[in-house]
């Protein structure tokens, strides 16, 4: 029994068996795909680099230079779970469609979902929108790529909706879930490192806490605060200071924290998420000895989400090179758009945009400033030089279609009389070679 709701475990197996058959799809998304997908773009994914496996796409227009990362956008979770969205649309027209809460953090797709008749029963912040007791059996309850906590699960169990039949919970996400089913039977206590109030954690954190104490910290300082409570440093008051509403009820950190598995939010950063099982490891070793560690500390490597580390690991790799400011594009509170930020913020100028819009003019930028949550118009963005490098990523609940838009925009400020997609596909037209795209195309040459 979990908020007031009993709570039955089959919902997990019953996910998996969806999920594995529905990411078979070729997310083609039908007539939806133009607002999505990007020719020019997905044709760029397609080339493989000669040389370094994550070395940037290069399109140099000579007054500006784009350096694109290897990846970015779209992951397959954030495409299953628009093409789950927009399908249950189109195939249930006769019925109230509503979805747990968004269903990615982008306001682009959001908002479309909305207009196109789809209703939020929660904010991303947990805000109710739209009363429990409103929802009726017949309804349809899309779950979002961030999962739903068992409680909603039960609530709408209970009202008879059939959550399981409109899914779209990333499997990645799900696969964490497992995880912790799985160390928590095993005797574990799990620490979540991710954001407490992200609606993936809370979902990871009701999952787990059905079958083990269960923990979230948020980052290094976090996590150091923690280890020193296993070593004794710290007093138990302190736990209750910095993790009581972070913990699951009952939570003893004298017993609980004997035998530990450290699981993420799959939007966090992955090396962040390393670091932090180092440093839990290294405490237990010092508390229990190294002949203990494997007993003490589980293996959970295989809970981080691949989309998210190559993401990180391209822009990583995408900062090597020269250049002088970053534009990095998705959502306001996409959580994994933030840490390429992170990244980027660390090199040099970095402008954090939800599409093309926020691209004043050559002179003006729209910049989010996510740790304060602020918007700010900054002048003066685009430095007076030429060649001009910018880099470019983007977050992986940002559509690809977005993305184009931002280099024809920046583009409109430099000489030119074509867009990126015709002057590439002349290119790609006059390269092609035995029915196969050249990957000299990834570079355009000079506008006269």
């Amino acid at each position: 029994m979990i908020g007031g709701f009993e709570v039955s475990n089959s919902f997990l197996p019953a996910m998996r068996k969806y999920q594995s058959r529905n990411l078979k799809k070729a997310y083609d998304l039908g007539q939806y795909a133009p607002l999505y997908r990007s020719k020019l773009l997905g044709k760029l994914k397609q080339i493989r680099p000669s040389g370094e496996r994550l070395a940037p796409i290069n399109l140099d227009f000579g007054p500006i230079r784009f350096l694109i990362a290897r990846h970015f956008g779209f992951c397959k979770g954030v495409e299953n779970a628009i093409e789950v969205a927009y399908e249950t649309l189109e195939k249930h027209q006769d019925r109230r469609v509503f979805m747990i809460s968004e269903l990615i953090h982008n306001s682009f797709v959001n908002a479309d979902l909305q207009q196109r008749g789809l209703r939020f029963i929660k904010t991303a912040k947990g805000e109710q929108l739209i009363p429990w007791e409103e929802i009726k059996a017949d309804d349809v309850v899309i779950t979002p790529a961030f999962g739903a906590s068992v409680e909603d699960i039960a609530r709408l169990r209970t009202i008879g909706v059939d959550i399981q039949k409109w899914n779209a919970t990333c499997r990645f996400v799900e696969n964490v879930w497992f995880r912790a089913k799985e160390l928590g039977e095993q005797g574990y206590t799990v620490i979540i490192h991710g954001k407490f109030k992200h609606e993936e954690t809370q979902a990871t954190f009701s999952h787990s806490r059905v079958f083990t104490p269960t923990v979230v910290v948020k980052d290094m300082k976090e996590s150091q605060i923690l280890s020193q409570i296993i070593l004794g440093h710290r007093s138990i008051a302190d736990f209750e200071r910095y993790f009581s509403e972070k913990a699951t009820p009952g939570f003893d950190p004298t017993k609980d924290l004997e035998r530990i598995a450290v699981v993420n939010q799959t939007t966090m950063l992955a090396t962040e998420t390393a670091a932090i099982s180092a440093h839990f490891a290294k405490a237990m070793e010092e508390k229990f000895g190294s002949a203990e560690l494997e007993n003490r500390v589980a293996n959970t490597r295989d809970t981080l989400c691949y989309a998210t580390k190559n993401n990180q690991s391209a822009t990583t790799k995408l900062l090597q090179e020269k250049a002088d400011l970053a534009i990095v594009i998705g959502g306001h509170n996409s959580s994994n758009t933030s840490h390429l930020v992170e990244l980027c913020e660390e090199k040099l100028p970095t402008y954090f945009i939800e599409s093309e819009s926020d691209i004043l003019s050559a002179e003006k930028i729209r910049h989010y400033a996510f740790r304060e949550a602020e918007e700010h118009t900054i002048a003066g963005y685009l430095p007076i030089k030429e060649p001009l490098t910018v880099l470019i990523t983007s977050g992986a609940s940002c559509p690809d279609a977005i993305v184009e838009k931002v280099l024809d925009r920046l583009l409109s400020f430099f000489p030119r009389s074509k867009t990126i997609m015709e002057l590439m596909e002349e290119r790609q037209s006059a390269q092609k070679k035995g029915g196969e795209i050249s990957p000299a195309s990834t570079r355009v040459s000079k506008i006269a």
